[in-house]
């Protein structure tokens, strides 16, 4: 019950209450049957009583029939009426009751909606029409269960029409989560959905107001280091002191290179973002990311099976080349080995395993106590770019080696 929608919940609630409902009903209606043909029976037995004891059947006076006939209301068939009567009786009629004692015997018959009820006693008889009024209880019964029914099938579906608002609340925050940052939620009623419709709105209008300012913040902080970086690059050059100079240098593309990763931090994470994903070689990638690096092509062993991949080919690069980079700074043999398997991307190098869970080192700004580089930003790019391409980083430490990998995952990948 825990893990049923509220929708779902009142479908099954209701459908509950409609069966008992109409449960209910039905057993009333064969009670209210089973009753009225009691009465009906009991009826028929106290007319059967009353004219059988009759001591003058047909020598009482009419006045006393009369009086009779209008207690019981019933009328006596004579005349030509009787055989009349007396025919439909034997071509369509039904008994529907049959009595007697000693004294005689009483047959109740239907025609046409109508009764009859035929009295004998010794050897005299009468025919009589049943004048009561029908009741309308049945019937009545009939509206009011038809009635109830309706009004709680009118109730479900106020219900659910009270209910639907929070459907499309919950598509409009999906929408959000998915990147449209422009959803607006608005409910026109100040009732519960309506206060949690608004809630989530201004919700929405203070992240956006807070990304808006990250962003003003983050452009602002690159455009201002990028100028005294500059500057301060072109200075150096003119230094003479070759030991003096390289130090420096190697401070200012350090400065660059957080600047470029923090740049790119901004753009990946930003909800709008969306990976253009295509088909590219394994190869290719794993090329372009050694170029990005720069580095001496005898410390990176490349040893796959081609294949391709349905990826972003910037992306991919970026996520390579860190991982690359990471084993080979931090590395004992200064080299990394990329090799794949089953579409499994791995990068191996040599090290002792790692001292914190994998999660630890994919926080931004995280690193072994250890290092003497870098700004710990490497994995928590690559975690954040895989997520967005639909891969997962995994790490396993075997015979002396650390081996990343990057778990293919396609149901994540956004088409």
């Amino acid at each position: 019950m825990k893990n049923l929608s509220v929708t779902t919940f009142i479908h099954i609630l209701f459908l509950f209450a409609l069966s008992i409902l109409v449960t209910t009903y039905l057993l009333f209606l064969s009670w209210d049957k089973d009753r009225q043909k009691i009465e009906q029976y009991k009826r028929y037995q106290l007319i059967s009583l009353t004219f059988l004891s009759n001591l003058q059947l047909k020598n009482s006076n009419k006045e006393s029939m009369d009086k009779l006939y209008k207690e019981l209301n019933v009328e006596d068939i004579e005349g030509k009426s009787l055989n009349r009567v007396k025919k439909e009786i034997e071509n369509v009629g039904k008994t529907i009751f049959t009595g007697g004692s000693s004294i005689g015997r009483v047959k109740v018959f239907r025609v046409d909606k109508k009764e009859y009820i035929y009295v004998q006693r010794m050897g005299n008889s009468i025919l009589l029409l049943d004048n009561k009024e029908n009741n309308y209880y049945f019937e009545m019964a009939i509206a009011l269960g038809i009635f109830l029914i309706l009004l709680l099938l009118l109730i479900y579906f106020a219900v659910l029409k009270k209910l639907y608002p929070l459907k499309i609340l919950h598509k409009q925050i999906q929408n959000f989560a998915k990147g449209d940052i422009h959803t607006r939620i608005s409910y026109v009623y100040d009732d519960e959905i309506g206060k949690i419709a608004k809630s989530f709105n201004d919700a929405i209008v203070h992240i956006n107001d807070l990304s808006r300012s990250k962003n003003l913040f983050m452009r602002n902080l690159m455009h201002e280091l990028k100028t005294p970086i500059t500057k301060g690059r072109i200075i150096v050059e003119m230094i003479d002191d070759d030991s003096t100079k390289k130090v420096l240098i190697r401070a200012f593309e350090r400065m660059n290179e957080l600047i470029s990763e923090l740049a790119e931090i901004e753009r990946v994470t930003t909800q709008s973002f969306k990976p253009n994903f295509e088909h590219q070689m394994l190869s290719e990638i794993i090329f372009k990311s050694k170029n990005l690096l720069m580095s001496d092509s005898a410390s990176i062993e490349v040893d796959i099976k081609d294949i391709a991949l349905i990826t972003d080919k910037k992306l991919m690069i970026i996520v390579i080349k860190n991982l690359i980079d990471n084993g080979i700074k931090y590395g004992k043999s200064k080299s990394v080995i990329v090799s794949n398997s089953n579409n499994i991307i791995k990068i191996t190098s040599k090290g002792d395993k790692l001292e914190h869970p994998l999660t630890y080192y994919t926080e931004p700004f995280s690193q072994a106590e250890k290092r003497s580089s870098g700004f710990g930003l490497g994995l928590y790019i690559v975690d954040g770019i895989l997520e967005k391409l639909g891969y997962k980083l995994d790490y396993e430490h075997k015979d002396g080696d650390n081996i990343f990998m990057l778990m293919p995952n396609p149901l994540k990948i956004q088409l």
